[in-house]
């Protein structure tokens, strides 16, 4: 990861700018990054007190360590689906799905290798066993995780030809005039802030129906049915429209007085073939607290 720095108003610290463009690493954890020479200034590793300036070059590694064993965890998984090759879990807002360089406990993987060990695919190398597509940290909900390499090709697969349903939940910003509608728009990864990404014409077909549930005094909720799977796609295309996903500060909601983690947005529903029977079956949950809080929070404003 790249970032070049534009003009600067004040002085600031490497590692207080860097918290602001990744929003969750926390500072500390920043600061240990850039002592392990993990950031660079310049093609030079340099201290977290260091001043940017502008037309300085960042070089962020957050690559993972192969290297360094993921430890298993005794983490509660919330199974609503199992079978012999795969299983759906309902991932808490707030966990990371896999392992990052900074991050190696309190995800996903932790809680999968403690209790499945080795009975899960390994084609995504050994910091994503089981992985086959993933959710934000503060996107809560349903994920289907593959126990054999047969499982994860077969179902990865029916991911690029569109065979595998994803519904969620989302609370934006402003109300939908049209009650159901499509946002065809391409996204890519934005060239001056490496962790967002944007809508672009050099970025990859990114395709989302939305249908409005509710309408609020000034939010929507609203159903969403992903027809790609891109990185952020939701929040990038309901931020492109001026309707960000309430709390997704990243995507430029904003504050609020209601406290709730990052981004109202739950992945609610899937429904897939069943691995080598091409049975339909459909997973689906009840909204989470985020969001019952948020709607709760919505009504009493009305």
């Amino acid at each position: 990861m790249k970032l070049i720095i534009d003009d600067l108003i004040d002085e600031i610290r490497l590692d207080s700018y860097l918290s602001s463009y990744l929003p969750n690493i926390s500072r500390s954890k920043l600061q240990t990054v850039i002592k392990n020479e993990r950031i660079k200034v310049n093609l030079k590793p340099v201290k977290p007190s260091y001043i940017v300036k502008p037309n300085d070059i960042i070089e962020i590694d957050l690559s993972f360590d192969d290297d360094k064993a993921i430890p298993p965890e005794n983490i509660p998984l919330d199974v609503k689906y199992e079978d012999d090759n795969l299983l759906v879990v309902n991932k808490p807002s707030g966990m990371l799905t896999h392992p990052t360089s900074i991050e190696t406990t309190g995800t996903l993987v932790n809680a999968l290798l403690y209790k499945y060990g080795k009975n899960l695919s390994d084609i995504n190398g050994d910091n994503r066993p089981g992985i086959i597509h993933r959710l934000d940290r503060n996107t809560s909900g349903l994920l289907m995780i593959a126990k054999n390499n047969k499982a994860h090709c077969y179902l990865a697969e029916k991911i690029k030809n569109r065979e595998i349903e994803k519904n969620y939940y989302a609370v934006v910003k402003g109300i939908l005039k049209d009650d159901h509608f499509i946002i065809n728009e391409k996204i890519g990864r934005s060239a001056k802030h490496p962790e967002k990404m944007c809508v672009s014409d050099d970025g990859k077909e990114s395709i989302t129906e939305v249908s409005v549930i509710q309408r609020f005094n000034n939010a929507t909720l609203i159903d969403i049915h992903l027809i790609t799977g891109r990185t952020h796609q939701i929040r990038v295309h309901m931020s492109y429209i001026g309707h960000p996903v309430y709390n997704d500060t990243l995507y430029g909601f904003g504050k609020i007085k209601l406290k709730t983690d990052e981004q109202v947005l739950q992945s609610y529903k899937l429904t897939f073939p069943k691995p080598f029977t091409d049975e339909p079956i459909t997973v689906e949950i009840e909204k989470d607290e985020k969001l019952k809080k948020t709607i709760a929070y919505l009504h009493a404003q009305t």
